[in-house]
């Protein structure tokens, strides 16, 4: 049984989400304080975590951060009212992995658990068992969502890590756009596509330091990752 850790201090709404998730075979955790949620994620063990971002003592943008810094594989859905693009973006910055505005349905919402839940265990299934891929000059921990080289070692976000892994398994070949998305965000929306984009811009930057190691564009298509032979 699904096992989330629901956090909403909206109570009428909580409980009204609370009982449907039951109702479909979750197991549901709620808290109504952001104050509350560090201790019961410790205690739960949750397999997802649904976030409300406005939420008493302690918004859902900082309490993402931290649940990754526990377990940086987490799957963090946040539910917002705010529609501004860069709240979105600054809710993605802090860990989460996807975000759905109120009002929303029980079938949207819990699509989008399934989906999380299913491309992170798929992701963990994916990764070697030595846990440790050269990429270049670098060594890429996808557990620990690190990359380390001689100049030190660079923390990444989950979605990072989540889309070097990605192009690490396809490496060499060609990585079709459309494919990418649906494999990493779940689908290849236009707000994902974007968001695409500024996270190939990122990963180009961080690998600068080895000539070598390229991802390559190929215009209409998609993407080369292209290593050191």
């Amino acid at each position: 049984m699904t096992r989330i850790l629901y956090v909403e201090d909206e109570t009428f709404l909580a409980k009204i989400v609370k009982e449907s998730l039951e109702s479909r075979g979750f197991e549901v955790n709620l808290q109504e304080d952001g104050k509350t949620v560090l201790d019961a994620f410790r205690r739960y063990q949750p397999d997802i975590c649904v976030l409300d971002i406005m939420l008493p003592h302690q918004d859902g943008l900082s309490l993402a951060r931290e649940i990754k810094s526990v377990q940086p594989s987490m799957p963090i859905l946040f539910l917002t009212a705010k529609t501004q693009a860069q709240d979105v973006v600054e809710g993605f910055k802090s860990g989460g992995n996807d975000y759905i505005r109120k009002p929303f349905s029980m079938e949207e919402l819990i699509l989008r658990i399934q989906n999380l839940i299913t491309l992170t265990q798929s992701g963990q299934k994916n990764v070697p068992e030595s846990q440790d891929l050269q990429i270049g000059v670098f060594r890429f921990h996808p557990l620990k969502q690190t990359l380390v080289h001689d100049a030190g070692e660079m923390a990444l976000s989950h979605r990072e890590a989540q889309l070097l892994l990605y192009l690490f398994e396809q490496r060499e070949g060609i990585i079709e756009r459309s494919q990418l998305l649906k494999s990493v965000w779940g689908d290849d929306s236009i707000f994902n596509s974007r968001n695409l984009d500024v996270y190939i811009n990122k990963l180009r930057n961080y690998l600068s330091a080895d000539a070598e190691v390229e991802i390559m564009t190929l215009k209409g298509v998609g993407y080369r990752f292209i290593l050191p032979a």
